[in-house]
C-alpha cells in the first residue's frame, strides 16, 4: 500500500470505539489500584498489573478484527458459533472450578471463560440469520425459531454450569436484537406471555434455592444482613456513603476494612461511588453513555443489514452489563455475577469487549475504507 493511501486509511479509520473503551479502562484502571491498595486482603495485591495486560492484549485482538472486513465476519458466523459452543461443551464436563461454578478452560496459565466469547458468537450468527430475510419484512414466530434455538442452546449450556446471569444477558441479547428486526405485533404479544409463563415455572422448578435466596433478599435486604443480604447492604452503603463528591481517591472504607466482598470484580462500582460521589458516577455513566449512542449511531448509518443488526447487538452487551452491575449494586436489581464493562476485572471480560469494539470498527471503517 502506497505511504498516501496509508494516511488515507488512517484519516478514514474510526478510533472512537477504541478510544471510548480506553477512558473508561483508564477510569477502571485507577479504582482498581484504588482498591488493590487500600485493602488488607493480600490475595488482590497487583491484581491492576495483571488487568493492564489483559486490556492490551484485548486491544491488540480488537484492532486486528477491526481490519477484517465484515462480509468476512459473515462467512465465518457460524463456524464461530459452533467452535464456542463445542467449548462451552468440553467446560461441564473438563472445565475447571472456581467459586462453585464450573465456567473455565484452563491451558496451563491461560485461563478463559467461553461463556463470555459465546455473547459475541451468539450475536454474529443471529446477525447473519436476521439479515437473510427481506430488509422490510416483519418477522412472525416461524421465523423466529431457528434464531431461538441459536440461542437457547448456548444460554442452557451456560446456565448448567451454573451461571444464571450471563445465561439470562444471552437471551435478553436475543430480544434486543429480534424487536430491532422488527417483529409483527401479534409476535410481541406472544413472546411477552411466554416470557411470564416461562419465567414463573424457572422460578418454581428450574431455580436453585441460593438463587431464590438473591431475589428474596433483593426484596428485603434487611431480612438477613449478616448472611444472604450482606452484599446489597454493604454496597448501598459504600454509595449511599459517597455523597455527592465522594469521600476522596484511596479513601474507601469498604475497601481498606473488607466490609465489601468482590469489590474487584462485581461491585467495583460501588467503591468508585463511595470515594467519587454522585459527581463522579455521572461522569462515567455519560462515558457509557456516549460509547451505547455510538453504537446506535452505526447501527443506523450502515446499509447492510448484517452491519446494522450486529451493531445492536453489539451495544446491548455494553447496554445490559453496565445497566444490571450498576443496577444490582445500587439495590435496584437482583445481585447476580454480570462485571462491569470494562471497570471489573477479569481477562475474559476484557476480551469479550476488545472484540465487540473490533467488529464496531470494522463495520464502520467499512463505510470508508475498505
Amino acid at each position: 500500500m502506497k505511504k498516501n493511501n496509508i494516511v488515507e486509511a488512517i484519516k478514514k479509520y474510526d478510533f472512537t470505539f477504541f478510544l471510548m473503551s480506553i477512558a473508561i479502562f483508564l477510569i477502571g484502571i485507577l479504582n482498581l489500584y484504588s482498591i488493590t491498595t487500600a485493602t488488607s486482603d493480600s490475595s488482590l495485591s497487583g491484581i491492576y498489573k495483571s488487568q493492564i495486560l489483559y486490556f492490551i492484549f484485548s486491544i491488540v485482538v480488537g484492532v486486528i478484527i477491526s481490519f477484517i472486513r465484515p462480509k468476512t465476519l459473515f462467512r465465518y458466523s457460524y463456524a464461530g458459533y459452533f467452535f464456542i459452543l463445542i467449548l462451552l461443551v468440553l467446560v461441564l464436563f473438563l472445565g475447571h472450578t472456581g467459586m462453585g461454578a464450573q465456567r473455565w478452560i484452563v491451558l496451563g496459565k491461560v485461563r478463559l471463560q467461553p461463556s463470555e466469547l459465546m455473547k459475541v458468537a451468539v450475536i454474529m450468527a443471529l446477525g447473519r440469520w436476521f439479515s437473510k430475510h427481506d430488509v422490510d419484512m416483519e418477522l412472525g414466530l416461524r421465523e423466529l425459531i431457528i434464531p431461538f434455538l441459536i440461542t437457547f442452546i448456548p444460554a442452557l449450556l451456560i446456565i448448567l454450569e451454573p451461571d444464571l446471569g450471563t445465561g439470562l444477558l444471552v437471551i435478553l441479547i436475543f430480544m434486543i436484537m429480534a424487536f430491532y428486526r422488527q417483529l409483527k405485533w401479534k409476535s410481541i404479544g406472544i413472546i411477552f406471555v411466554i416470557a411470564l409463563v416461562c419465567g414463573g415455572l424457572t422460578y418454581k422448578f428450574g431455580l436453585k434455592n441460593y438463587q431464590k435466596k438473591r431475589i428474596s433478599t433483593f426484596l428485603d435486604p434487611s431480612a438477613d444482613i449478616k448472611g444472604s443480604g450482606y452484599n446489597a447492604v454493604q454496597s448501598k452503603i459504600a454509595i449511599g456513603s459517597g455523597r455527592v463528591w465522594g469521600k476522596g481517591y484511596q479513601k474507601s472504607s469498604q475497601a481498606s476494612f473488607n466490609y465489601l466482598p468482590e469489590k474487584h470484580t462485581d461491585f467495583v462500582f460501588s467503591i468508585f461511588n463511595e470515594e467519587h460521589g454522585f459527581f463522579g458516577s455521572i461522569v462515567l455513566i455519560s462515558l457509557y453513555a456516549i460509547l451505547l449512542f455510538r453504537f446506535l449511531w452505526l447501527a443506523m448509518s450502515v446499509g447492510r443489514m448484517f452491519d446494522s443488526v450486529v451493531s445492536i447487538g453489539l451495544m446491548s452487551i455494553f447496554f445490559w452489563h453496565t445497566f444490571i452491575n450498576m443496577g444490582m449494586v445500587a439495590g435496584l436489581l437482583p445481585i447476580v455475577g454480570l462485571p462491569l464493562p470494562l471497570m471489573s476485572y477479569g481477562g475474559s471480560s476484557l476480551l469479550t469487549f476488545g472484540i465487540c469494539c473490533g467488529i464496531a470498527t470494522s463495520i464502520s471503517n467499512s463505510r470508508n475504507i475498505f
